[in-house]
């Protein structure tokens, strides 16, 4: 029986090769685990197709090479020549799926991309106890292991020169988006950091000179006297004391870039971590938390 006739085999695999020696299968993430991969669809000449299991996994096989090229090579030094020879299969297979290197990349980068964003979504509302901080952890601890699914291609989005304006674009966009759930996800269940923007809605009702102008006349009311008023307040079920109006007197733009500095630290502790700096793993997932928590929910 010819290779054509065998199930799920597409036109022009007949010169695929067994693979001998497949590429080490990228760690995958407790956030991406159960679901398919979005770049198991392959690259544009794939597009207007749909793959059987047989091309799905000749895919596979050639995103698990280019992964692993990228990582040990970088991402400029790899050729379609190291991806295919890594996959043990040909040039001709190889463009059955994929435009060229920088598409197959673009495949890595949807995975990326998806997996960071189910995580985005998945951020807690940590409260201000114990459960809150446990909460916090296993998020942290779940960022840390995506991330080292993705390690390479995120270090290669991280190079602007590298990669194109559309890349960088929308690694850029999911940034803000993850920066926006930690502020959320922080301050929701602390309503002394909620206090903040409500100052600077009284304060444009007073000044009534739009947006900018609130924000501004709600700084200098609270700087004429109202920390000392919501320094008086306390949270029942949290304790929040005089210590939290310093939070309290903080316009909400604060909230978030106290969240963009915490995840700028996040990145860079896991970058470290990917290029093997030895560091302890799980004491910098304890010490993160611990720094994040300490930024919203300051005692």
């Amino acid at each position: 029986m010819s290779r054509e006739a065998l199930p799920g085999a597409v036109p022009g695999e007949s010169e695929e090769r067994p693979a001998a020696k497949q590429a080490k299968p990228a760690p995958r993430s407790r956030a991406g685990a159960g679901r398919p991969k979005p770049s198991l669809g392959g690259g544009r000449p794939a597009q207007d197709r749909e793959l059987r299991a047989q091309g799905r996994q000749t895919v596979r096989r050639l995103l698990e090479a280019g992964l692993a090229e990228f990582d040990e090579r970088g991402y400029q030094a790899v050729r379609v020549d190291d991806i295919v020879r890594r996959a043990r299969t040909s040039h001709g297979t190889f463009y059955l799926y994929f435009a060229n290197k920088d598409d197959l990349f673009k495949a890595l980068l949807r995975d990326a991309l998806h997996d960071m964003g189910v995580i985005t979504d998945a951020f807690p509302v940590v409260t201000r106890n114990e459960a809150g901080r446990t909460a916090l952890r296993q998020w942290v601890h779940t960022f840390c292991e995506t991330y080292a699914a993705h390690a390479a291609v995120i270090r290669i989005l991280s190079q602007a020169d590298l990669v194109g304006e559309e890349v960088w674009g929308d690694g850029l966009q999911l940034l803000f988006r993850l920066a926006e759930a930690i502020t959320q996800g922080m301050t929701a269940a602390s309503p002394l950091w909620h206090t903040g923007q409500a100052g600077g809605a009284d304060g444009q009702a007073g000044g009534g000179g739009g947006a900018a102008g609130g924000r501004a006349a709600g700084v200098q009311g609270r700087d004429r006297g109202d920390r000392g008023e919501r320094g008086e307040r306390r949270d029942d079920e949290s304790g929040a004391g005089a210590g939290d109006a310093v939070l309290a007197a903080a316009p909400a733009g604060h909230a978030e870039l106290t969240a963009v500095a915490c995840l700028m630290m996040l990145e860079r502790v896991n970058y470290l971590l990917s290029v093997e700096v030895r560091l302890p793993r799980d004491e910098m997932v304890d010490r993160i938390t611990a720094i994040i928590f300490a930024a919203f929910h300051s005692p």
